[in-house]
């Protein structure tokens, strides 16, 4: 595991909040598939302020006045998971959004957990400094970085996408970068064209995921066909851009 930081040390981030604070809206106790070949609970940390369509957790993207669930409940919880599972990944909404995300790392790692951090990288600034104390990371790549805004409906997310990616090309750590597709938002060049431009930043690890209707509010993408997209032609081409590439169904 990195080094992780200590739960006396104060929190990196200026805005100081005990990880008391930090809103969790969820929590999954066991999973095998949110960070690779590790058994995992996840801690859904509340708020984001993109606003994708295909946004499977939509509920989580506002911040509401009291947390969901009480950070020490949170705790206990994963107190009992010591043995039984091997990492803790916090993902959102958008974790780097809650400024008591450092100090909740802090404890969950002298648990001895691995961390592991599902991210849009909507905070570069934020996530370069938790680098770090991260030993894997799933990037979300939206977009090719010029057209950001079309799937976050935020000008400049692009940005700040970019920079995000930059910085844990940068970091030692253990990373994929994926992205969501669907046919009304991505079409088979911007695949190719975002696919080049990773393969041209350095990416290693990249996955393409198909968009699934679970969860989705917007009956205009749940009403697309998904049928023959990608079509295999993309997706080899894709493919040989990578080391270590894998397209993911929707479940």
């Amino acid at each position: 595991m990195n080094a992780g930081i200590s739960a006396n040390r104060p929190s990196i981030w200026p805005e100081h909040a005990s990880a008391r604070g930090l809103k969790v809206g969820g929590i999954t106790p066991f999973t095998a598939t949110d960070y690779p070949g590790k058994l995992a609970a996840v801690v859904f940390v509340q708020g984001c302020p993109w606003r994708c369509d295909y946004c499977h957790n939509p509920h989580l993207q506002p911040r509401t006045a009291d947390s969901p669930l009480d950070w020490r409940k949170v705790m206990a919880l994963l107190r009992r998971r010591v043995g039984l599972i091997d990492a803790v990944v916090f993902s959102g909404g958008e974790a780097t959004v809650d400024p008591a995300l450092p100090d909740a790392i802090a404890e969950v790692s002298a648990l001895g957990f691995r961390i592991g951090l599902h991210s849009a990288g909507a905070y570069p600034k934020r996530l370069a400094e938790i680098l770090p104390v991260l030993d894997w990371i799933g990037l979300d790549i939206k977009a090719p970085f010029a057209h950001y805004a079309r799937i976050t409906r935020i000008a400049d997310s692009g940005r700040h996408a970019l920079q995000s990616a930059e910085a844990v090309l940068a970091s030692a750590v253990d990373h994929e970068f994926r992205t969501t597709i669907h046919p009304s938002l991505l079409s088979e060049p911007d695949i190719l064209q975002l696919a080049q431009t990773l393969s041209g930043m350095g990416v290693q690890n990249y996955a393409l995921q198909l968009f699934r209707a679970r969860g989705c509010r917007d009956d205009r993408l749940n009403a697309v066909s998904m049928t023959a997209y990608p079509d295999t032609g993309t997706v080899q081409r894709v493919a040989a851009l990578f080391p270590h590439f894998s397209l993911r169904q929707a479940e």
